[in-house]
């Protein structure tokens, strides 16, 4: 088995040392140690401080929405009371996933646990509150946003002619088409009365700060969660273009609505992206660099069928075992970008886009010795699932063998997360608190 140099020999003239091999418990220490780096370089308690703004005359009132939006809140809350005293009225409302806004410190700002990634009756009830909270408010006040992806499905609110149940019948058929999250953004925010800008419109005199947590290609903050409170130039149009390509169950009286309304016209405001899939990935390549190993970033932005890109990621792990290209070994192979999983055929089993990445690599891989690696959601749930991810090792095909799993039959069925639940492998973490997208490594020795 190959030996990894800890030390960098730039930094040790002297020559560099030699470890002991690399085995499977070695392998996946670093692999959790780096992406646990971009997880905390991310949290919302490490970054709100930095963020509070001039205390306004009048009142504070807090709206956001996100898998990350309690963990926001409460940084918030407590860095509002630190920096302005207990004289600046504030309240609000934001909604997050069931589950993400467990244990964290109650505050001053609602919490309202809401459904994902298919909306609920609590996302409705999110919007309503958020809302009523931007009524009544003066020039004197501020809003501040508090956005992340998960959003667009914890806090929704859809136009005449669209009710719950048809509302979750096409976030349903837009999540199994295929489609892009850029797409399913567009036609979801033409269909709601609280995405696209109309909030930051709702707030109108009051000042607004969107703070975003950004988990989108290109960490455009009009992107994420839909943009309640930023218009993003997309029109109608736009959204019936891809309702069209893609077949989806819109209503027709909604079709109707929709090719005559104009573009959204946003409130004015301030937008600041605290947290990024880069910045994370940065995190975890100074982490890398720490424990000698020799990163390369493929991108933050990377997108197309979860199992492509795991056979391509194999491929240039190949590469870089076999010649030192693109990366000399011992390295560690990252990428972020949110890819898609489309479901065809049937029956359908289980598992996200992280874990059916994984089990393509593992696939095209097919036992290589010395590479293993770890593909995890940075909020800590891979799809529906309660596993954030799942880990890929030199003998992972072999055991499945050894288990009677067939790992071709688990991809096909789309049921990866069964497949490594089965053989221990999967990566289970709970809500993290943030959300900067898929974090994929593969360590090559």
């Amino acid at each position: 088995m190959a030996r990894i140099a800890w030390a960098d020999k730039h930094c040790h003239p002297q020559g560099m040392t030699v470890s002991p091999p690399i085995d499977d418990a070695r392998a996946r220490f670093l692999l959790r140690a780096i992406h646990d780096a971009a997880i905390a370089a991310s949290q919302p308690a490490r970054l709100m401080r930095g963020h509070v703004p001039p205390a306004p005359a009048g009142r504070c009132v807090v709206i956001g929405a996100g898998k990350a939006s309690a963990a926001m809140a409460s940084a918030l809350d407590a860095a509002l009371l630190e920096r302005w005293g207990p004289g600046v009225p504030v309240s609000g409302v934001v909604a997050t996933r069931h589950g993400h806004g467990a244990g964290l410190p109650s505050g001053r700002i609602a919490v309202v646990e809401a459904g994902h990634p298919v909306p609920d009756q609590h996302s409705l009830a999110a919007a309503q509150a958020i809302v009523a909270a931007l009524h009544g408010l003066t020039a004197d006040d501020l809003v501040i946003a508090l956005i992340s992806g998960g959003g667009s499905a914890c806090m929704e609110w859809p136009v005449d002619g669209l009710d719950l149940a048809g509302l979750q019948a096409l976030t349903r058929a837009m999540l199994e088409s295929g489609a892009g999250i850029a797409e399913i953004n567009t036609v979801r925010r033409h269909l709601s009365r609280v995405k696209g800008g109309r909030l930051a419109a709702l707030a109108t005199p009051a000042r607004v700060l969107t703070l975003v947590i950004s988990d989108v290609p290109g960490d455009d903050p009009a992107a994420v969660a839909s943009g309640p409170t930023l218009a993003d130039g997309t029109t109608p149009a736009d959204a019936l273009a891809i309702i069209a390509r893609y077949r989806l169950p819109v209503p027709a009286p909604v079709l109707a609505a929709l090719r005559q309304a104009g573009p959204v016209v946003a409130g004015a405001g301030e937008t600041r992206v605290i947290a990024s899939p880069r910045r994370a990935l940065e995190a975890a390549v100074a982490q890398a660099r720490a424990l000698g190993l020799n990163p390369l970033v493929l991108g933050d932005t990377l997108e197309g069928e979860a199992r492509e890109l795991g056979r391509a990621m194999a491929g240039i792990a190949r590469s870089a075992q076999a010649w030192g290209d693109p990366v000399r070994a011992p390295a560690v192979i990252l990428s972020g970008g949110e890819t898609t999983v489309t479901l065809v055929g049937g029956p359908i089993g289980r598992g996200g886009r992280n874990c059916e990445f994984a089990l393509a690599l593992a696939l095209a891989l097919d036992g290589l010795p010395g590479v293993w690696a770890l593909a995890a959601d940075s909020d800590g749930i891979d799809g529906s699932e309660d596993a954030a991810g799942a880990f890929v090792a030199p003998d992972t095909l072999a055991r499945a063998r050894a288990a009677g799993l067939g790992a071709g039959e688990a991809l096909a069925g789309h049921d990866s997360y069964s497949f490594f639940a089965a053989l221990g492998d999967l990566l289970i973490t709970g809500p993290t608190h943030t959300n900067v997208n898929d974090i994929r490594l593969v360590l090559v020795t």
